[in-house]
């Protein structure tokens, strides 16, 4: 016998308040053709309509800012093919409605051209909305985590409330609230990274450990174009943090020319450059850093390097 799935409470407590009892074990995925075999409930049944969609506003705590094109897309094309066979929920406003849960099928039904949708309308508080928006989200479609650290953000200052609370709340361990929270501690240019996809969670938290944002900015761009992974990163950072006080002194007191052509090097190729001059000035050696085969072949192509066939 399959063994009984425990349910969630964080998720739980949420959509059955809104729901109602007979509501309290429906999947995500619950379709118009399931819910008539659910018990009688007269007011989950009766709150079912369908709602003309240009009356309908998005959820203004919403935690998503880029929707992914091509899963629109196909989701429209599901919608043209199959129709809406899963309501989307909404709370009563002034002017209309809000969106409760399910604004992915709705921009997708207003994009399969439908003026109506089918949707379960119920009372729900400003902390509910948000609480459901930013669980719908994290466990069903991952948000970018640049998106995902400023819901949690929004989540404890508007409802004022630790991030142990909102852990609880959302059935997150604490330290997933607080690795995320840090995030938006980076400089703007590697948050754009995140966003973009160009560099990972685990990229970020690696970089999060160096102690200054002009390093972390110069170790982000590193990463990006030299294509390093997580790994290797890390092994970046701790080389940084376990280099000996003494080296970082003589460092300092290295010519203010050589350190400045040091750093244009450094923007130039994408990666560390050392130059290490005689004290005539006459003499010396630029140590070029690369770390994986891929990275020493974007600098020898950027060099002009590029090797002979068969050489």
């Amino acid at each position: 016998m399959a063994k009984k799935r425990e349910k969630r409470p964080h998720l739980g407590r949420g959509l059955e308040s809104l729901l109602g009892p007979a509501a309290g074990s429906v999947e995500s995925d619950l379709s118009l053709s399931d819910l008539t075999q659910l018990p009688k409930d007269k007011g989950l049944h009766e709150s079912i309509n369908e709602v003309n969609i240009g009356d309908i506003k998005p959820n203004p705590y919403q935690p998503r800012t880029a929707w992914n094109d091509e899963e629109l897309h196909d989701l429209t094309e599901s919608i043209r093919t199959n129709g809406i066979i899963q309501p989307i929920l909404v709370r009563p406003v002034e002017t209309g409605f809000e969106v409760i849960a399910g604004e992915r099928r709705l921009r997708a039904a207003k994009l399969a051209g439908y003026e109506k949708i089918p949707a379960m309308v119920r009372e729900a508080e400003d902390s509910e909305m948000l609480e459901l928006a930013l669980v719908e989200n994290v466990h069903r479609a991952d948000l970018n985590p640049i998106e995902r650290a400023l819901a949690y953000q929004n989540y404890l200052e508007t409802f004022s409330l630790t991030q142990t609370d909102a852990a609880k709340k959302l059935g997150e361990d604490r330290s997933v609230v607080s690795n995320y929270l840090r995030l938006l501690d980076l400089p703007s240019e590697i948050k754009q990274m995140l966003i973009g996809g160009q560099l990972s969670m685990g990229h970020a938290r690696a970089i999060l450990a160096l102690p200054t944002d002009d390093l972390r900015r110069k170790l982000a761009h590193r990463a990006l174009t030299g294509r390093l992974s997580v790994r290797e990163v890390e092994r970046v950072v701790r080389r940084h943090l376990t280099r000996p006080e003494d080296s970082k002194s003589k460092e300092k007191a290295r010519p203010a020319h050589i350190v400045d052509l040091e750093s244009k090097l450094r923007d130039l190729l994408g990666t560390r450059v050392s130059i290490n001059a005689r004290k005539n000035g006459k003499r010396g050696k630029i140590i070029i850093d690369f770390y994986t085969l891929d990275d020493f072949e974007r600098l020898t192509t950027k060099m002009g390097l590029v090797a002979e066939e068969g050489v």
